[in-house]
């Protein structure tokens, strides 16, 4: 039977070479801070107990993660890794067996970690890197075990050339590991105390060191400044295009894909590149997402085509909408069967029916719109008045023409057709025509002042300038 797992996450780096007022496990990675990733990957395994050793803005980490079961741990002296795991020793019962993790550690597997506990000894993750420069070294003796870790700092020449390095993270009794810290020297290059040291201390007491190496060096990788944050983030987006990949997405180009939160769809979707994907995806069958693409928070349904440099965002989509290239559906907007939003389109707090359709250059706000109606191009819902948002209702069928304004709280019925250039103010009744133009009028002889330095006088006595000033001398 399994000893109780009690899980301790360092998190107490100030990570000064990010350059960046935030603390380090805070920074963001996919959308969401470092160190939500190594909580996922820590509960997945179904601990018993969650300990985050926290100093620099502990106060900052812990509110981003209050939703997390976590026993937050103050270091008040960064006195290096032992000393961490130490902090959080007083509060794990010695029957328990400790895994220990680090915030800026955020590619690592829940099935990685998993192996970590199976031992009853201490276990160690490692890795092999063509340039280990900066990492610990895993130091075997002639028969390949591992006798100590070695710090970079700390090593000679010889010691250098090893290319096992050791990730840090581990897993060991807490009976031992406690005993162990309790006895660590300070007495290297850094001033600190290591929690490396406990291999030596479990070599020497005869205990079981294993050292497992990872299937994907990639996992382990640490982030300490901008560059590497980077990377990882690319390594992060790779590894996620290519798991939507073998579970069905067709991804054209999975190198330039981003995903921000969590993607589900049916069969036959495809996607082009630079498509960014925030919170919560939904799709159905047969969805076309094309270039550029932005979709936060949405249910996009089956057949649904999306043009490209489209912002979805808080919208529900139904089957076999067109959208775009270039609309914006903010939140709230609802698109039934078959509606089509095109170019330069912006929709929030609107329902537009089955059929519906605003193609060009139109704002449609808290409006209502009716199966089959049509909004010609430049077309304006009028809902703010400063104070208070109004809503437009439009009737099944009805056509509005272009370059209209209508100006909330407003109704127009069903088979209703509004002229082009109206500005309506008024209800437009079912089955009818409304049009509200001001005449135009023709000035003869006007010259524009630009060629003439004057204005020509109206030809009806006025005696104002065409642009409402004074009439000039």
């Amino acid at each position: 039977m399994r000893a109780p797992v009690a899980v301790v996450i360092l998190a107490a780096g100030k990570g000064t070479r990010m350059r960046s007022a935030r603390p380090k496990v805070l920074q963001p990675l996919a959308g969401r801070p470092l160190l939500s990733h190594v909580l996922d990957a820590a509960l997945a395994l179904g601990p018993d107990q969650v300990h985050v050793v926290h100093g620099h803005g502990g106060e900052q980490v812990a509110a981003a993660h209050a939703e997390y079961p976590v026993h937050w741990v103050e270091q008040p002296e960064q006195l290096g890794t032992g000393h961490a795991v130490g902090c959080a020793l007083e509060q794990i019962p010695d029957g328990h067996r400790v895994l220990v993790l680090y915030g800026d550690v955020p590619l690592v597997r829940p099935q990685t970690l998993a192996g970590l506990l199976e031992g009853d000894g201490l276990d160690l993750l490692t890795a092999r890197l063509p340039d280990p420069t900066g990492y610990g070294r895993v130091i075997r003796d002639a028969q390949g075990a591992v006798v100590r870790i070695v710090e970079e700092k700390d090593a000679d020449p010889e010691q250098k050339r090893v290319d096992e390095i050791n990730t840090g993270l581990l897993a060991a009794p807490a009976a031992e590991l406690r005993r162990w810290m309790a006895e660590l020297s300070a007495d290297n290059a850094q001033g600190e105390y290591y929690l490396t040291d406990a291999v030596a201390a479990a070599v020497t007491e005869g205990l079981p060191v294993r050292a497992r190496l990872a299937d994907d060096p990639g996992e382990a990788s640490g982030i300490n400044d901008l560059l590497q944050l980077a990377e990882v983030e690319r390594a992060y987006q790779y590894r996620e295009a290519r798991r939507l990949l073998r579970d069905g997405l067709r991804l054209v180009a999975p190198e330039r894909f981003t995903l921000r939160g969590r993607l589900s769809f049916g069969t036959d979707c495809a996607m082009d590149p630079d498509c960014m994907l925030e919170g919560d995806v939904q799709l159905g069958d047969e969805v076309h997402i094309a270039q550029g693409a932005v979709l936060r928070d949405c249910v996009i349904e089956d057949g649904a085509r999306i043009g490209p440099y489209t912002v979805v965002e808080q919208a529900r989509i139904g089957a076999g909408c067109q959208v775009g290239p270039f609309a914006h559906l903010r939140p709230g907007t609802v698109l039934e069967e078959g509606a089509r939003v095109g170019n330069f389109v912006e929709t929030k707090a609107a329902r537009l029916g089955p059929g519906a359709k605003a193609n060009h250059l139109t704002y449609v706000g808290d409006a209502e719109v009716g199966a089959r109606a049509n909004l010609g191009a430049g077309t304006i819902t009028c809902n703010y008045d400063g104070a208070e948002k109004h809503r437009t209702q439009i009737g099944e069928d009805a056509f509005i023409g272009s370059g209209t304004q209508l100006v909330a709280p407003v109704q127009v019925g069903a088979r209703a057709t509004v002229g082009a250039g109206t500005t309506l103010t008024s209800d437009a009744p079912a089955d009818a025509l409304t049009v509200g133009r001001s005449r135009a009028r023709t000035i003869p002889g006007w010259q524009h002042p630009g060629l003439t330095g004057r204005r020509a006088p109206l030809d009806d006595g006025d005696e104002t300038s065409a642009s409402g000033g004074a009439k000039e001398e």
